[in-house]
């Protein structure tokens, strides 16, 4: 037995000493573990995962109740990849230390989550605080800007006589206005000058929406975190939240914006507990009101200050490419200092290549993707990223002449299909009757009800106290005789019941003659719907199947299935941020240039432009073993025939300095090749110049 324990792994066992100093901050007692704020800086491909699952498992080890840790995290799947790595590390440690309890499936108890879903949990326990309906309903993306539109309409806002903001421009600038605390002219000068004029007219119908979202019960994914900061501005129930865990984990510290920042403050102000973990070199999303002071400022915040841990070994990368990738942020104003080390030797220096044009540029790439795919190197282990989407047409074109399969992040979001909308809205109206858009939605798909029949209707409704045995009253169009009352009986019989297996089959049922008439392909959305039926199933509550899919949806709808590939590797494409968190053997970078990077828009704003250096940075650090920055010479003019050739001349981009550059390979493609073998000399002479002379005599 001794022999077993002295050969069996301690905890950390493969941590690295910053690591296991970060896993292990603070000071074990009788009651858990003591510990003031921590900043964890992990520089990219250090293994912040596994070093934050490690802090997980060592708080739970140390006897620290898993219901008193809330883990924030930017997506729920990094939530469950935490979790499943905390729980394994714990189980092992276990196996060589048998005297330390541990409850089975501690890591699940946790509080964990994103941000979004953390606060539609405790809003639903603190809503009578807050005013709200516990059953208050949470609306996507796609029915904020349609409840939107419809205000704006109702407004009068659609009739002025200059253009004015369509419906998806007006709620990014409401949810960039609210997630910074900027005020809204702030705002609208910042990143939405085209639309600073409209600053009354946007103060009002922000103004409608709200009064709106509040009579419905309705809530957007803004308010979730709006509601919260509410409810933690007020010191008592500040106390009360942030008293109910002792120890609060966040991930991507760097992604944060001032909304996040504020209540993570409101409920530890004095740091206890308190661990973040990000990277300030890649913060590049303040276009989604991310600040990357957040992350700089954090310290500071407490006193004493918090104390800082720096990941500096890189166990993705060969040491030339993060050479390189130190050398691009030594030049950086506000950062961590830091510097990327690898186990991972190689002679290979990065490749910085100059090409004539977009078309030589795809040219390029094809070949060497296509070389090292001979050389062993599958296609999807390579990418192709670039600063905007519409950068890689030319590149695809070649792809699909040269037989080469490729994928690019996008598509068809689950949540925006009509069909599954309109299976929603009938669950968000039995959930809330006061969700007026969702019933609205509902009443039209039945024949003969218009927008104008639907709204005299739901005003009706609204008299009778949202009261559905008066509505199977209502005299509705002749065309919808026959199907109203199927509807009128669903809706009294499951909002008369807290059972929610079997509701969703008979959504289903009651949904389907209306999905073959309303639409083409009508079997193949029928997909959908029996999807989602599946999906319902894993949930205890209606409410919580809404919710959960509202905050974390599917990503794509089905579709007729295409032409099978012939071959089952296949090229990624994507954009730098949607790139971020990904890793590649080899990586090319399009178009890196001024002008790309740093983008045009840029100039001028001394934070835009670090915030172009740190995606430049996202990019390089994305690859393994190679990578290929290319700089096209010329670009050609847009609104000119497919085959005009007016163009400008790039210019080099104002990162790549002589310091960086003596960390790259530089070339020229493709090479110049001199005479042909078989060209021969002729001896003849002309004498061209008499001859133009000869013209003006």
């Amino acid at each position: 037995m001794n022999a077993q324990l002295e050969t069996s792994p301690s905890f950390g066992h493969r941590l690295n000493a910053e690591q296991l100093r970060a896993a292990t901050h603070g000071a074990a007692n009788s009651r858990g573990v003591s510990a003031g704020p921590l900043l964890i800086i992990a520089g990219a491909g250090t293994g912040k995962t596994n070093t934050l699952a490690h802090r997980v498992a060592h708080l739970l080890l140390n006897r620290v109740s898993p219901e008193r840790i809330l883990l924030l995290t930017f997506t729920r799947r990094a939530a469950q990849e935490m979790l499943r790595r905390a729980e394994l590390i714990a189980n092992e440690t276990l196996r060589s230390r048998p005297t330390i309890s541990f409850p089975p499936n501690a890591a699940r108890q946790l509080w964990s989550g994103t941000f979004h879903a953390i606060g539609n949990r405790l809003l639903r326990e603190h809503a009578h605080s807050l005013g709200l309906d516990p059953a208050f309903s949470v609306i996507d993306r796609g029915d904020a800007a349609d409840l939107m539109d419809f205000l704006r309409q109702e407004l009068g806002l659609t009739k002025k006589e200059k253009r004015f903001p369509r419906k998806d421009t007006c709620l990014a600038i409401y949810s960039h206005r609210v997630n910074t605390r900027n005020p809204l002219q702030k705002t609208l000068d910042d990143m939405f000058p085209w639309c600073s004029e409209w600053a009354e007219d946007l103060t009002r119908l922000y103004r409608r929406y709200v009064e709106t979202k509040q009579a419905q019960q309705l809530l957007d994914y803004d308010d979730l975190l709006l509601y919260w900061h509410v409810l933690v501005q007020e010191p008592q129930l500040a106390r009360e939240v942030g008293d109910r865990f002792d120890h609060v984990l966040v991930d991507e510290y760097q992604d944060t914006n001032t909304l996040q920042s504020e209540i993570l403050l409101a409920m530890k102000p004095e740091g206890a507990g308190v661990c973040v973990v990000g990277d300030d070199a890649q913060a590049i999303y303040s276009f989604r009101a991310a600040t990357v002071d957040n992350i700089l400022e954090f310290p500071q915040r407490f006193s004493p200050q918090a104390e800082i841990v720096t990941l500096e070994q890189n166990y993705r990368s060969v040491q030339p490419v993060l050479d390189a990738a130190n050398a691009l942020m030594r030049d950086a104003d506000r950062q961590y200092q830091k510097e990327l080390r690898s186990g991972h030797r190689s002679q290979r220096k990065p490749q910085y290549v100059t090409v004539e044009d977009d078309q030589a540029q795809a040219s390029y790439i094809v070949e060497q993707i296509l070389a090292a795919r001979e050389q062993g190197t599958l296609l999807r282990k390579q990418a192709v990223l670039m600063r905007n989407s519409h950068h890689s047409d030319v590149l695809e074109l070649e792809l699909v002449r040269r037989n080469i399969p490729y994928a690019k992040y996008g598509g068809l979001k689950f949540l925006e299909a009509a069909h599954v909308k309109d299976v929603l809205a009938v669950l968000r109206w039995l959930d809330n009757p006061r969700n007026r858009l969702a019933a609205f939605r509902v009443l039209q798909l039945l024949p003969g009800f218009g927008p104008a029949h639907a709204d005299r209707c739901l005003k009706v409704f609204e008299a009778s106290g949202y009261a559905f045995e008066t509505l199977a009253k209502y005299q509705v169009p002749s065309a919808a005789s026959e199907c109203w009352p199927s509807l009128m009986s669903l809706m009294e019989k499951l909002s008369g019941t807290t059972e929610w297996a079997g509701q969703m089959q008979q959504v289903r049922q009651w949904y389907e003659p209306h999905l073959m008439r309303l639409y083409d392909a009508a079997p193949v959305r029928a997909g959908d719907v029996d999807q989602l039926e599946k999906i319902a199933t894993q949930y205890e509550s209606r409410e919580r199947f809404l919710t959960e899919l509202t905050l974390d949806p599917p990503q794509v709808s089905s579709d007729l299935s295409r032409d099978p590939l012939l071959d089952e590797d296949y090229l990624i494409l994507s954009t730098v941020h949607s790139a971020k968190g990904q890793e590649w053997d080899n990586v090319f970078v399009l178009n890196v240039a001024d002008g790309n990077f740093p983008n045009e828009h840029a100039t001028g704003k001394p934070e835009a432009i670090e915030e172009e250096r740190r995606l430049l940075y996202v990019a390089m650090t994305r690859a393994k073993f190679d990578l290929h920055l290319i700089a096209p010479l010329r670009y050609y003019v847009t609104q000119q025939s497919r085959t005009g050739d007016k163009h400008v001349y790039g210019a080099r981009s104002r990162f790549m300095t002589e310091d960086l550059l003596r960390n790259f390979e530089m070339k020229s493609w493709p090479l110049a090749t001199g005479r042909d073998a078989g060209q021969t000399q002729s001896k003849a002479k002309i004498d061209a110049g008499q001859k133009l002379r000869a013209m003006w005599d």
